[in-house]
């Protein structure tokens, strides 16, 4: 091989490298993954900015993913006694991430959303946006029957691009969109 051959042979072969590296590297930064305390308190309010109200947050049921490259989707429960808000809404959720909730597609922003029993293995969740009320989509969760765990709400990291969020006993299907 001649020296200009095997110069140009260990210019490819670091430059392979070097972008396998930078697929490894780019393809960890775009993992979603469970957020921690520290991150949710970053994007989850003390009180939560509904129409004309702020309505405070219970942040011991806050739950939320990131994708480690600064977006976050995540959600707490609302104490809503007393306000407008009152058996219309239950908890506040914010993704920064356009989504498809079930069969309806929820752009970026801040929501909040209220559910239904609509049967033994249902539940109707309707999300509105928070600073109008206005009804942007809803979807029906099911009965999770992998688990008897009820959880306020945990919103479980995407893989694949695809998740559940889980209100009690009820799984909601959702996919990050970009």
């Amino acid at each position: 091989m001649s020296n200009k051959t095997s110069t140009l042979a260990k210019a490819a072969l670091s430059a392979a490298l070097a972008l396998s590296a930078f697929g490894v590297v780019a393809a960890a930064a775009a993992r979603w993954r469970s957020a921690t305390a520290e991150e949710l308190r970053r994007v989850i309010p003390a009180r939560a900015p509904v129409i004309k109200e702020n309505i405070e947050t219970e942040f011991r049921t806050a739950s939320g993913v990131t994708d480690g490259r600064g977006r976050f989707i995540a959600g707490v429960v609302m104490i809503t006694a007393g306000y407008s808000a009152e058996g219309k809404y239950s908890h506040y959720f914010v993704t920064q991430a356009p989504l498809k909730v079930g069969g309806f597609d929820l752009p970026a922003g801040q929501y909040v959303f209220g559910y239904e029993r609509t049967g033994d293995e249902t539940i109707r969740v309707r999300f509105y946006r928070a600073s109008t009320g206005e009804q942007v989509g809803e979807a029906d969760a099911v009965k999770n029957h992998r688990s008897n765990a009820v959880r306020s709400l945990l919103i479980s990291p995407p893989a694949g691009g695809k998740s559940t969020i889980q209100i009690g006993r009820f799984l909601l299907d959702y996919r990050v969109n970009g």
